[in-house]
């Protein structure tokens, strides 16, 4: 049974951050980092750390992220966030990166370019190059190379947190069978926890087609028997979603037995309990 009449007091300290959210660069995304880092302000955060999508080569999935020669001018933009909001609100660089085999060395270089704070491995299997290469009209093959894929990112040692894990259920939900995929979820998970990784609690999952956080109640508590720990994001699109859920998904991690919540700076993993975040929050 919960607890969660415990987690209702207040707090003046901020201690969360936005770990997950986007620029106008990534072309899909609405407001400039100023708005999203005031919004977080708003919302008793203690920072924000833009991840964007990152640029790939040869044009890959080019509609939906920045191009390359852009990535200057994302961190610059962040930068002057950071500088607008220093001393009230911690603005900090990040990115997210897709994973698919045979990306390593490019995101090896990337990463390298400029110190970032938090770098998100995620999986796209709705863009159109990757389904291109990956799908040949049997959608549990394919949940099933969604979930090879994911822990290749883990052990590709390229990332600190793995984005919306569950993504791939959002493709055709009605050939979403849990039962039947779910020996290969958890052979995934035995595989990520070896490397010591990180995954996300991501609220958007309840916009979309399957309204239900990524990942799943029941593959967060998988996560927590595997010691997995936990970063919680909104994946914002525009400043009105950050921080949007937050409540309820630190509550929902902890029916899942969590206790502590976790988030990047200097890629390097800090943690603070559930019941000290989930009352510092101005929601």
């Amino acid at each position: 049974m919960s607890d969660h009449p415990a987690l209702v007091a207040h707090l003046s300290t901020p201690l969360l951050y936005e770990s997950h959210c986007h620029t106008p660069l990534c072309k899909h995304a609405h407001g400039e980092p100023v708005e999203y880092a005031a919004a977080a302000l708003e919302r008793g955060l203690r920072g924000i750390i833009f991840t964007c999508h990152c640029p790939l080569p040869d044009r890959i999935s080019h509609a939906v992220r920045m191009a390359p020669e852009q990535f200057d001018a994302y961190v610059a933009l962040i930068a002057d966030a950071r500088e607008r909001f220093a001393g009230r609100l911690d603005v900090r660089l990040g990115l997210e990166s897709d994973y698919y085999p045979g990306v390593e060395p490019w995101l090896e270089k990337l990463h390298a370019r400029v110190p970032l704070h938090h770098v998100l491995g995620s999986i796209h299997p709705q863009v159109p190059d990757y389904r291109s290469w990956y799908f040949r009209g049997d959608w549990f093959a394919y949940q099933q190379t969604y979930f090879d894929h994911l822990a290749r990112s883990a052990e590709s040692g390229l990332f600190d947190t793995l984005a919306h894990p569950d993504l791939i259920k959002n493709e055709s939900p009605a050939d979403w069978d849990f039962t039947r995929i779910l020996p290969f979820i958890e052979r995934a998970l035995d595989r990520i926890a070896k490397t010591g990784i990180a995954m996300e609690l991501n609220t958007s999952g309840v916009n979309k087609a399957i309204r239900e956080i990524n990942p799943s109640p029941t593959i967060l508590r998988l996560m927590h028997a595997r010691g997995i720990p936990v970063v919680i994001g909104a994946d914002a699109h525009r400043p009105t979603r950050v921080a949007d859920g937050y409540a309820d998904a630190l509550r929902t991690l902890h029916d899942a037995g969590y206790r502590e919540v976790s988030f990047f700076l200097d890629r390097r993993r800090q943690s603070v309990p559930i019941a000290a975040a989930l009352a510092s929050l101005a929601v």
